[in-house]
């Protein structure tokens, strides 16, 4: 029975280490590994070319997607770009949101909690019961997006792709540092 408690402490550290070595579920780090995750996905980069979803951008030459967890209240959100290089649908930039007001005639914001977030990145769901069910909020030009249902999809997937810590919310980025307690 000692060797069996030894062993769960010793299974349950390397569980904490890796959590703690993932980060934190649409953070802007998690949304940098999304980035580079999305530029090897070939349904994400090819069929979002073909259908023509990169290019519909207005000219500014890149499109973006919003995420963020409805369950972390006071967390920002996180933001990826996707622009046409190469002749693929590449993302050029992930991590914390730069864009103040998205355009809702070509960008994207997308917000679930983080189970429901888990759920469809591990397939469980796609996005046309994610969002029939209300586990998935979402704006932006809804024909263009029901018009890419695999690549929709394929993206709800990457969340299930790039590890994270679920355990805790994104930092807050305006939240004040009390002093002596860290914040650089």
């Amino acid at each position: 029975m000692r060797g069996c408690n030894v062993a769960l402490a010793v299974v349950g550290a390397i569980w904490s280490a890796s959590a703690l070595s993932s980060p934190v579920l649409l953070s802007p780090d998690w949304a940098t590994q999304a980035c580079q995750v999305w530029n090897t996905d070939p349904v994400l980069t090819q069929k979002l070319v073909e259908s023509k979803w990169v290019s519909n951008d207005k000219g500014r030459g890149y499109k973006v997607v919003q995420i963020y967890r409805g369950d972390c209240e006071h967390s920002d959100w996180v933001e990826l770009r996707i622009a046409q290089q190469d002749n693929k649908a590449q993302c050029i930039y992930g991590g914390a949101r730069k864009t103040a007001t998205p355009d809702s005639s070509i960008d994207y914001v997308m917000h679930a909690d983080t189970g429901r977030w888990v759920e469809m990145g591990h397939g469980d769901y796609g996005p046309m019961k994610a969002m029939a069910l209300g586990r998935l909020q979402f704006s932006g030009p809804m024909w263009e997006a029901m018009n890419n249902m695999a690549p929709f999809e394929n993206f709800l997937l990457l969340v299930g792709k790039v590890p994270a810590d679920t355990s805790a919310c994104p930092a807050d980025p305006h939240a004040a540092v009390l002093p002596g307690l860290g914040g650089h």
